[in-house]
């Protein structure tokens, strides 16, 4: 990469400068972007990059601990989290300050896992979360490989905003406990968010405890905004320096962190059960939907600020590595972080080195100062992660949503309700079957119109919308809008049948306009073949107009391109409609067009 690609260049007026893509490369450059990077690094960035990463570090520590205590783990292990995958990304993703780490959209799934079946055993529960994060990175770098990395744009904006508002609203309740200060045995979102209402009735809130993490989450609220300070970091140290100072831990039973163990993570695998297979393969691949999902989305974003192309199969092999390197070093589940991002650009950022020097003093402060943050509440690191989960919620453009189209709107209510009520990997579940399901129901109920002609409009128009359009005696020309697959065949032949049915003249000619039609499977190329044998009998011709070269192809492969003869075949509407009156009489008037 040279300087030109760090700043965009400027193109000439009345032209568009090419995007630059990550993925042009061949061999090691394609598949390793970091070393491309490298290969052209410009030095002017590098204090930038290193002053970004120092930066960085103040959001890396406590996020990183309050995430994995979230998950159900020791928060040693979010520190691990965050110190592999970021020097994986580093040479394996295509996005230049893309930062990545333990996120709060993965905490419910990787909890909904761990918790039941790790039995309160933290290395049980270590293991778990590792060989989730195996299974992710697998299912990403195979999809990547076979670039598959559109899958997640099969999901509509309202199904994932119902999904995501759902797990914070999953993420939030389970650490309500850790804010007021006791602990609870339930099962679900409702039965949690019972238990804790019972709790406080009773009287079980540590009010300590309690004042701590809400003056922790106030100050992060209040300084959410503020690109340049760490509200973050100026939370936390508040939170450890006032309850090591006050010594709360003793005085008032306030739960602290601890020291944390000496040393960096080293290479073991996760070893699980074969009772755990299923349950943490079904929770693999959930992460690796809602990791790519954000990840691709963020992506996105940052690459058309520095109007660059980012592969998104290469972006889904970058983030499987990151995962597998999390697995195979006591890491758990990575995802791309919208809040660690935007600080490492607004501190100025150019490069992936950002996310090393990160990682680095990760690193050091695990070997030089593990006990610097003994003294920090689990209170304060519950209000990271409810601030975090605030910040999924999305709310302004469901209601943007609701205005336009309501069906829509309440798609995304019973995908946020689904996870709330299931649990967050069920809920996803249900969000991927309403998918499938809001996907076969547009395609298997399409528009479809009978076109006439409109005095002082070109073309041909539906009748619906023109009353008043003239239809010519004996031709009717039938639109349809969607492409021709098995759940729509019968629909199809349905309607035109009933658009013959209505003709106030005898038909002679139907003419599909079929522009709209996009493919056309076996299944409704048998039908085509049915209705063509219908309409013969009844002594009408099918034509078909305006047909694009792909999907006649596959007519030809059916045999039904030979069946019809191509004379039934027209490019445009207007030379069918020239055939048809030049071979049968109609009203003058009826020809002008």
């Amino acid at each position: 990469m040279s300087d030109s690609n760090v700043s965009p260049p400027v193109p000439e007026p009345g032209r568009i400068a090419p995007r630059v893509k990550a993925g042009d490369q061949t061999g090691w450059g394609r598949w390793m972007p970091g070393l491309q990077t490298l290969r052209g690094y410009p030095i002017a960035g590098l204090r930038h990059d290193i002053m970004a990463g120092l930066v960085l570090t103040t959001m890396l520590v406590p996020v990183g601990i309050a995430y994995a205590q979230a998950s159900g783990l020791p928060g040693i292990y979010g520190l691990y989290a965050t110190i592999v995958p970021l020097l994986a990304y580093a040479f394996f993703g295509p996005s230049r300050i893309l930062v990545l780490g333990p996120d709060s959209s993965l905490v419910a799934v990787i909890l909904a896992v761990v918790l039941p079946l790790s039995g309160g055993d933290p290395q049980r529960a270590v293991a778990l979360a590792g060989m989730m994060a195996i299974v992710s990175g697998t299912v990403c770098v195979l999809a990547g490989i076979a670039r598959l990395g559109f899958v997640t744009e099969l999901l509509s904006k309202p199904i994932r905003y119902g999904y995501m508002n759902g797990i914070a609203l999953t993420v939030l309740i389970s650490q309500l406990p850790k804010l007021f200060g006791f602990s609870i045995e339930a099962d679900g979102p409702l039965r949690n968010l019972w238990a804790i209402a019972t709790a406080v009735m009773e009287g079980e809130t540590n009010w300590t405890v309690f004042t701590v993490g809400l003056s922790t989450l106030a100050v992060i609220l209040l300084l959410k905004g503020q690109k340049r300070v760490p509200g973050i970091l100026i939370a936390v140290v508040g939170a450890t320096v006032a309850v090591g100072a006050l010594d709360l831990a003793e005085r008032a039973n306030v739960s602290i962190l601890g020291s944390l163990p000496q040393g960096l993570p080293s290479f073991a695998i996760p070893w699980i059960t074969t009772a755990d297979i299923v349950p943490v393969l079904i929770g693999g691949c959930a992460v690796a939907l809602i990791s790519f999902a954000d990840t691709s989305v963020l992506s996105r974003v940052y690459a058309a600020r520095t109007r660059t192309y980012v592969d998104p199969n290469q972006e889904m092999v970058g983030l499987g590595i990151a995962n597998l390197a999390a697995g195979f070093f006591q890491g758990f589940p990575v995802s791309s972080s919208s809040s660690r991002t935007p600080v490492a650009e607004a501190a100025g950022a150019r490069t992936q080195l950002t996310g090393v020097v990160g990682a680095l003093c990760v690193a050091l402060l695990l070997m030089v100062a593990p006990n610097l943050l003994q003294h920090l509440p689990t209170s304060a690191l519950a209000a990271v992660v409810i601030a975090s989960a605030i910040g999924l919620i999305e709310v302004s453009d469901l209601r943007r949503i609701y205005r336009m189209q309501r069906w829509e709107f309440w798609l995304s209510i019973a995908c946020t309700v689904g996870v709330a009520v299931f649990g967050a990997i069920e809920g996803i579940g249900l969000a991927i079957v309403i998918a499938v399901i809001e996907f076969l129901w547009d395609g298997w109920r399409p528009y479809s119109a009978v076109l006439g002609r409109v005095e002082g409009l070109k073309g041909y128009h539906d009748i619906q919308r023109y009353p008043e359009a003239r239809l010519i005696p004996g031709l009717v020309l039938f639109r349809w809008d969607a492409p021709l697959f098995f759940a729509n065949a019968e629909q199809f032949q349905d309607r035109v049948l009933s658009a013959l049915a209505a003709s106030p003249t005898p038909v002679r000619w139907l003419v599909v306009t079929a522009e709209p039609v996009t493919s056309v499977d076996v299944t409704s190329a048998d039908m085509l073949v049915e209705l063509t044998e219908t309409l013969h009998a009844a002594g009408i011709e099918l034509c078909i107009a305006e047909m694009k070269d792909p999907v006649k192809d596959k007519l030809k492969r059916f045999g039904l391109f030979e069946q019809l003869g191509e004379q039934a075949f027209f490019p445009t509407i207007g030379a069918a409609v020239d055939s048809y009156v030049l071979t049968h009489p109609v009203d003058r008037q009826e020809e002008a067009r």
